[in-house]
């Protein structure tokens, strides 16, 4: 069953959890290979893949991203297929039809795999919103994957922008070339922005599979500052509890 929602400047914020799991041996290293500088002890890595839905006063549904699909999608590789995003929805009364926009965080196969069912568009009333530099840097893989089934429906925005009514995204590019978040008043649903919670303490530490560990150092300690003087909460991705206040 979903988290417990929040309620957030007019909007629903519902956290759905689509796996748990580890990594599988595809890309599994050892805690302090992931995050070298961290000083964390080898020890399993167990991730939430987390998805989250939002219901405005007037019922509009936006989901930010859609999980790491079925037992074939290009995450089985590496992470618990199948994703149980399909179910969660349908416990909080919500068909895949009745979404309007998604948002994708970024293009990695736990985020976006779910955007795309038997080749065609998961969410056929939705617009797709993505970066704008997060296309231009797909390769053909993720291109065939995720982007040609969805391209009639893809809403490519740059930068900061509005992508329905309170719910704003904002660019933070690092962990792949157009990364974005997803804010909601004082939510912010932060993608893959952090990984790990030694990355809150720090947000030097890095995580070896972010595209541009530079930039993503460079971004995570911009955005969890602003975030950190807000006093905001962060909605994450892969921690076990979806929401922390900072």
């Amino acid at each position: 069953m979903p988290h417990q929602s929040m309620n957030v400047s007019g909007v629903e914020v519902t956290p759905l959890c689509d796996a748990v799991g580890p990594m599988g041996p595809a890309i599994r290293r050892p805690l302090a290979e992931l995050f070298p500088g961290s000083g964390l002890q080898d020890e399993p890595w167990v991730l939430h893949f987390h998805c989250y839905l939002l219901r405005d006063a007037a019922g509009r549904l936006t989901l930010v991203d859609t999980g790491i699909g079925g037992v074939d999608s290009p995450a089985s590789s590496w992470a618990p297929v199948p994703g149980t995003l399909a179910d969660e929805l349908a416990a909080v009364g919500v068909a895949p039809a009745d979404i309007g926009t998604v948002v994708l965080t970024h293009l990695h196969s736990d985020h976006a795999s779910g955007a795309v069912v038997d080749g065609a568009p998961a969410f056929e009333n939705a617009r797709y919103v993505l970066q704008r530099a997060e296309l231009d840097a797909a390769q053909d893989a993720t291109l065939d994957a995720f982007v040609t089934p969805i391209k009639g429906q893809l809403h490519v925005v740059e930068g900061q922008a509005e992508v329905s009514p309170g719910v704003h995204v904002h660019f933070a590019p690092g962990h792949t070339p157009g990364h974005q978040i997803v804010r909601v008043g004082e939510v912010a649903m932060t993608g893959d922005l952090v990984l790990h919670p030694s990355q809150l303490d720090d947000p030097a530490v890095r995580y070896a599979y972010d595209d541009d560990q530079e930039a993503a150092v460079r971004t995570r300690a911009e955005v969890l500052g602003g975030l950190r003087a807000e006093r905001a909460i962060l909605a994450t991705a892969h921690f076990s509890d979806p929401f922390l206040r900072l």
